[in-house]
């Protein structure tokens, strides 16, 4: 595996709220993580970095995931494990309430990748199909089009575009939705922040993740348009390339 993460505070906000990285455990399997953090004062920062922090470490811990199910397994109990200290710090900090962060995450080895999200950061796959949104957002929106009572068009503008309706340690339980795929030669991982996906069609995504570029061109070019696009919010991503027969840092 080659891997990127970029993060950049944007053309408006005053802080980045955005965290995240890539880390590798005991068997040098990787996990991506970006999260994005929500919540009055900097809340939403607190949320983010504590939930970097306590993945990570959790991750470092780890041995290797043999199968999707381990993969799932660790997830849901990091999960469980992140939400309960985030809600808590919350109730124990005044200043804090309210505060909560996206997670999107991929566990990544040889054999597979598998995928946890909950909120509105995204997960996408470029293989020889051209780009795929893997995970779904867990927004206002998103559900009023599963619904079928907007397009997909109409919800690029909806007013109500950024209300999400699961995060991590917002409420005293959450559940994650999980998705795996097996890796090919050449195929790559896209997670990213809305600050990215507002700002880049998928059209733009699948451009600029097909040039011949190093990763960290590629990463940069993706944040440079978004900034071009206003860059109203923090923008994060992670690029994760599959190349067989390579070391996995």
């Amino acid at each position: 595996m080659k891997a990127v993460f970029m993060t950049d505070t944007g053309k408006v906000r005053s802080h980045n709220e955005d965290n995240g990285g890539i880390f590798y455990n005991q068997s040098n399997d990787m996990l991506a993580v970006v999260a994005d953090g929500m919540g009055g004062h900097n809340a939403g920062e607190v949320a983010s970095e504590m939930t970097k922090s306590i993945i990570s470490e959790s991750w470092g811990r780890s041995h290797t995931m043999e199968t999707p199910r381990d993969a799932e397994t660790w997830f849901a109990e990091s999960v469980k494990s992140i939400n309960h200290q985030l809600f808590n710090y919350a109730k124990s900090h005044p200043e804090c309430e309210g505060m909560g962060t996206t997670l999107v995450a991929a566990i990544c080895n040889d054999r597979f990748a598998t995928i946890a999200n909950i909120g509105d950061s995204r997960c996408y796959i470029l293989n020889d199909l051209g780009l795929k949104q893997l995970t779904d957002d867990h927004s206002l929106v998103y559900e009023l089009v599963r619904l079928g009572q907007i397009s997909k068009e109409d919800a690029e503008h909806h007013p109500r575009k950024n209300w999400v309706l699961r995060a991590v340690g917002t409420e005293e339980k959450v559940e994650a939705d999980f998705k795996t795929i097996t890796f090919e030669e050449g195929d790559m991982l896209l997670l990213c922040s809305d600050g990215l996906s507002d700002k880049l069609s998928e059209k733009n995504m699948e451009e600029i993740l097909q040039q011949p570029l190093a990763l960290e061109e590629r990463a940069k070019k993706m944040i440079d348009i978004a900034n071009e696009n206003g860059g109203e919010d923090n923008i994060t991503l992670i690029i994760v390339e599959y190349q067989a027969g390579s070391e996995s840092r």
